[in-house]
Protein backbone atom coordinates (compact mmCIF):
# COMPACT_ATOMS: atom_id res chain seq x y z
CA UNK A 1 0.00 0.00 0.00
CA UNK A 2 1.20 3.47 -0.82
CA UNK A 3 0.50 6.85 0.69
CA UNK A 4 1.78 10.27 -0.30
CA UNK A 5 3.37 12.69 2.17
CA UNK A 6 1.57 16.06 2.11
CA UNK A 7 3.31 19.45 2.09
CA UNK A 8 2.75 19.55 5.87
CA UNK A 9 4.48 16.18 6.32
CA UNK A 10 1.21 14.34 6.95
CA UNK A 11 0.50 10.81 5.76
CA UNK A 12 -2.84 9.05 5.53
CA UNK A 13 -2.76 5.51 6.89
CA UNK A 14 -4.91 3.35 4.58
CA UNK A 15 -8.29 2.43 6.11
CA UNK A 16 -7.65 -1.30 5.79
CA UNK A 17 -4.54 -0.97 7.99
CA UNK A 18 -6.26 1.38 10.47
CA UNK A 19 -9.11 -1.10 10.89
CA UNK A 20 -6.82 -4.11 11.22
CA UNK A 21 -4.56 -2.38 13.78
CA UNK A 22 -7.30 -0.62 15.71
CA UNK A 23 -5.98 2.85 14.94
CA UNK A 24 -8.66 5.46 15.50
CA UNK A 25 -8.76 9.25 15.79
CA UNK A 26 -6.73 10.22 18.85
CA UNK A 27 -4.55 7.08 18.81
CA UNK A 28 -0.97 8.05 19.69
CA UNK A 29 1.71 6.59 17.43
CA UNK A 30 5.46 6.40 18.04
CA UNK A 31 7.88 6.53 15.10
CA UNK A 32 11.48 5.45 14.77
CA UNK A 33 13.97 4.93 11.99
CA UNK A 34 15.77 1.63 11.58
CA UNK A 35 17.99 0.74 8.62
CA UNK A 36 16.41 3.39 6.41
CA UNK A 37 12.85 2.31 7.27
CA UNK A 38 10.21 4.29 9.11
CA UNK A 39 8.55 2.20 11.80
CA UNK A 40 5.32 3.33 13.42
CA UNK A 41 3.80 1.67 16.49
CA UNK A 42 0.82 2.39 18.67
CA UNK A 43 2.13 3.99 21.85
CA UNK A 44 1.42 1.96 24.98
CA UNK A 45 -1.41 3.25 27.11
CA UNK A 46 -0.11 5.07 30.16
CA UNK A 47 -1.34 4.51 33.65
CA UNK A 48 -2.71 7.55 35.51
CA UNK A 49 0.02 7.13 38.15
CA UNK A 50 2.67 7.20 35.44
CA UNK A 51 1.38 10.63 34.45
CA UNK A 52 1.93 11.91 38.00
CA UNK A 53 5.40 10.40 38.45
CA UNK A 54 7.92 13.10 39.13
CA UNK A 55 5.36 15.88 39.34
CA UNK A 56 5.70 16.42 43.10
CA UNK A 57 8.79 18.23 44.29
CA UNK A 58 9.74 17.59 47.93
CA UNK A 59 12.22 19.61 49.93
CA UNK A 60 12.84 16.58 52.17
CA UNK A 61 13.58 12.92 51.54
CA UNK A 62 10.65 10.50 51.20
CA UNK A 63 11.06 8.89 54.64
CA UNK A 64 10.95 12.26 56.39
CA UNK A 65 7.91 13.31 54.37
CA UNK A 66 6.00 10.09 55.19
CA UNK A 67 6.92 10.46 58.89
CA UNK A 68 5.57 14.01 58.83
CA UNK A 69 2.29 12.72 57.38
CA UNK A 70 1.87 9.67 59.60
CA UNK A 71 3.84 10.57 62.68
CA UNK A 72 6.82 8.66 64.05
CA UNK A 73 6.84 4.90 63.51
CA UNK A 74 6.61 2.36 66.36
CA UNK A 75 10.42 1.96 66.49
CA UNK A 76 11.04 5.68 67.11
Amino acid sequence: MKSIVSEKGQVTIPKRLRDRLGIRAGTVLEFEEADGRLIGRKAPLRDALDELFGSISLDVDTDTYVEELRGPGPNR
